[in-house]
Formats: C-alpha cells, structure tokens, sequence
C-alpha cells in the first residue's frame, strides 16, 4: 500500500546574527540571497516540492518575517497548507509542537521538520536518506539525519551513532547527543568514524511526537495546543494565540525530547550539508577563485587570498589581506578575520542592545507589492525610494502622525487621496497631507519608481492604519 505524502514543516524563526549584516532581525538568514539569487528557504522548498512524496509545507515563521514567507512562497509557485506566525521566539520545541498541533486537512501521519536556513547540494542523497528514515518513524521511532564530518568543526553539535535498528537498513540507535566540542574533541571524531554532525533535520511520526512531549515536555504541548485552539486566521495567516504561546518554556527539541527519548534513531547521510551559521561556513560552502576568495559583487582583491569580500552596493577593493570577512552593505561594513567570524554574533548583539537601527532592517525592505529603500532620516522627516511591480499596490491606508510627498521618477503612478483618483508620470509629484486616506498603485508594464518624503511627529511603520490590502499584507 503507497505511503500518504510526508508533510513538511519549515521553520523560519532564525535570525542568523552571525550573518550580520546581510541577515537581520526583521529580515532574517532563510530569505536572505546569500548563495546567489535563490534564498534558502526556496532551496528548502525546492527539495519537498515532489507532490508525490511530499503534502503541502506548514510554514512557521514570526510577524516581522510574515511578508518575505508569503512573497517567496507566491515566488515559488508554492502554496502553504499552514502559514503559521509565532507572537515570540520560543525554540525549536514550541515552533514544533504548534506545528503538530495545527488544524490542517487530513493531517499527515509523518512530519519532515526542515530549518529553512540549512543548505544541501545533493538533494537525490536526501531524499533517499528521508525514504530510508519513512519505516523506522512509521514503526514510531523519533528519526534525525547525521551528516559525516569532512573537517573538525567545533560549532555543531555531534551525534553518536548506536546499534543498527533491527529490520531497518541504514537506521541506528542513538548513543548519545554530544554538545559542541574543542577542538581536539572535534578531530577525534572525525577520525572515529562514530559521530556525525547534528543536522537539526527530523522525521516524526506525529502521534507519537506529540505523545512523547507530552510525558516529557508537558508544558511545551500544553502551550502549543492552547494557541493553537485560540489562533486567529488572516488571510493566508494563522496566528497563534499570544499569551498561550508565550507560556511556553523556550527550549529546542532536541533537549526537550531528542536527549530524553527512548525511541530516538538517526540514518547518517553524505547529502552536502552545512547550516551555513557565519560567514566561515559560508566561504567554505561558495565558489573560490584561484586564490581562495570568495568575490561577490563589484570586487577587485589584488595580492588577496583565502578572503570572503562581498558587496552589495560601492565598488569594494582589497590589497595585500589574508583570510578576512569584507561585507559591505548600504548603511554597514562588516570587517573581521575569517576565524573569529562566530564572534558576529556578539557584535548584533550589542547593537540591538543600543537600539541602532542597523541590527533590525536593511535599507532595502521587501514587500509584496515591491521594495522600498531608505535614504536618509533625521529629526521630523523620512526619505525613501520606492519600487512598486508591475500591477502591484500599496494598501488604502492613512497615517496619523506624518504626511507624505511623492515624486514620480520613473513609470506612471495612479494616485487614490481621500476622493480623488489621478494619474502621474515621470517629473510629477504630489502632496499626501496627515490623516488622508491614500493609495499607491502601479497600473503599468514596467516598475514604478517613487521617491517618499515623510513629514511628522512619527515616522515609524506602527502608524500606518490599513483599510483595503489586496494583498492582506503591506
């Protein structure tokens, strides 16, 4: 008898603030293009996209990243069976339990629970390790993926391998959960040939997932289940329950349940894995020239080696520098040596503790209607450029605290303000006065471009209060 479709489950909650400052609070590691134009959260959903094997994602993500998910999921031809927004990050064990929880269709007796942000080049081998792993869950073991170490890594965690599971090739015990190791630890485990690196990939039979949470993390279930009871649907969105969702202990699931299970298996797997975590990781994963650099974007490096030299805006050039990370964004560069890049974290840290802007947005946002750009901000006033798509809009809103000027730069703009329908062009402009109802559409074949001035006392997207949103997003 065929098997029922595996349902996927994304998670999307992680910031990668080792990343920084490509990756950032509201915009996150998954959507970020940091191997070329395809984010990893669309690679992740590239590797589930056969409709035989695999039901439609529940995707998990928090509000501030609502729009990347929903856009890149429309992106990718991909409908969600769930589009599920945590109120707060909560680990790995509440983001998953939710999931299990969620009131889909027919649920599936199998959950793929998949980070978003991982990256795997050889998709055949994962997909013959996930077919390996389907019986040993569907005969109620906890199922992980342990990838063999090629190099003594010491920010993963490990797994030791136990005896083979009876009667399921290629599936074994697990031994024990090692945290990350020093260095030496680390070589001796690549030489040992017993413990691979903790993927964070799981194969869950959802029955007894849930069952087993139960015994052992009762107050993760307990908090999943209320906000799922008492979540909203928007649009395309489930919202959990806010305060039932807070209650949850944040933990990841692998020390709720993974180290305490009896039934926990693990199938090792060669399928060119790496979660991609600093910019280390990321040089060893791209494509070197004949001088160990990795070059993205405008980049000269003259006399530079084993360097990772990324810019996204100004031409970036090097002389004569050895194993460093060069990042270059809009409104911040990034400079540290190659083998202290675990360190960024720390400095994301700090500068969300100051409350500088740079840790949370980029100044180039994503929106499903488009993009906009900060230009400059000070004491009263806000410019930004805006980039609306072909046929996209902006929602009817008004804002209380501020008033806008538009300047048409390039394509033809239709204009709603209060009763008022008109159209402009290239060199026109218009006045938004405070508390006006507004909308912003692009009626044309090619992008439109704006340039926004914001006036007032307020400048924050908190004042923006929608009426009609053919998008229910932005």
């Amino acid at each position: 008898m065929p098997r029922a479709p595996i349902q996927p489950v994304i998670l999307c909650g992680g910031i990668g603030s080792r990343l920084w400052p490509v990756s950032r609070a509201t915009t996150g590691k998954p959507f970020a293009e940091l191997l070329g134009e395809t984010s990893l959260f669309r690679k992740t959903l590239e590797r589930v996209g056969d409709p035989a094997r695999f039901a439609a994602p529940i995707v998990v993500c928090n509000e501030a990243q609502r729009f990347l998910a929903a856009e890149q999921l429309r992106a990718a031809g991909r409908a969600a069976a769930a589009l599920i927004l945590e109120p707060a990050g909560r680990n790995t064990a509440p983001a998953i339990a939710a999931a299990a929880h969620a009131a889909v269709e027919d649920p599936a007796e199998l959950l793929l629970v998949l980070p978003s942000d991982h990256l795997i080049t050889e998709t055949g081998r994962f997909l013959e390790a996930v077919e390996r792993a389907a019986p040993a869950a569907a005969a109620g073991w906890l199922m992980t993926f342990g990838v063999a170490p090629d190099y003594p890594e010491t920010g993963y965690g490990y797994i030791e391998q136990g005896a083979a599971l009876p009667g399921l090739p290629g599936c074994r015990r697990i031994a024990r959960f090692v945290e990350k190791p020093d260095r030496a630890t680390a070589e001796a485990y690549l030489t040992g040939g017993r413990h691979f690196w903790n993927s964070g990939i799981f194969l869950f039979p959802r029955e007894r997932l849930i069952a087993e949470l139960e015994e052992r993390a009762p107050e993760v279930v307990q908090a999943a289940r209320g906000a799922v009871a008492g979540a909203a649907l928007d649009l395309d969105f489930t919202r959990l329950e806010a305060a039932a969702f807070e209650a949850a202990p944040r933990v990841s699931i692998d020390y709720a349940l993974m180290e305490k299970t009896e039934r926990a298996g693990v199938v090792p797997v060669d399928m060119g894995w790496s979660d991609v975590g600093s910019w280390e990781s990321l040089w060893r994963v791209s494509t070197r020239d004949a001088e160990d650099n990795v070059r993205i974007g405008e980049v000269l490096a003259e006399d530079s080696q084993g360097s990772y030299l990324r810019s996204d805006k100004p031409l970036l050039v090097t002389l004569g520098v050895r194993d460093l990370v060069v990042v270059v964004q809009e409104d911040a560069v990034l400079v540290c040596p190659r083998d202290r890049a675990q360190e960024v974290r720390g400095i994301a840290e700090r500068l969300a503790a100051e409350g500088r802007p740079e840790h949370d947005l980029p100044n180039r946002v994503r929106r499903p209607w488009g993009s906009f750009t900060s230009l400059q901000k000070g004491e009263g006033f806000h410019s930004r450029h805006l980039m609306l798509k072909p046929g996209a809009g902006i929602s009817l809103q008004r804002h209380r605290h501020r008033s806008e000027h538009w300047v048409v730069v390039r394509g033809r703009a239709a204009v709603t303000r209060g009763e008022e329908v008109f159209a402009l062009t290239a060199g026109e402009s218009t006045f938004i006065p405070q508390g006006s109802l507004h909308r912003l559409r692009n009626p044309g074949a090619e992008p439109l471009h704006i340039i926004e001035v914001q006036c007032g006392s307020h400048l924050e997207e908190d004042d923006v209060e929608r009426f009609e949103d053919d998008d229910g997003r932005g």
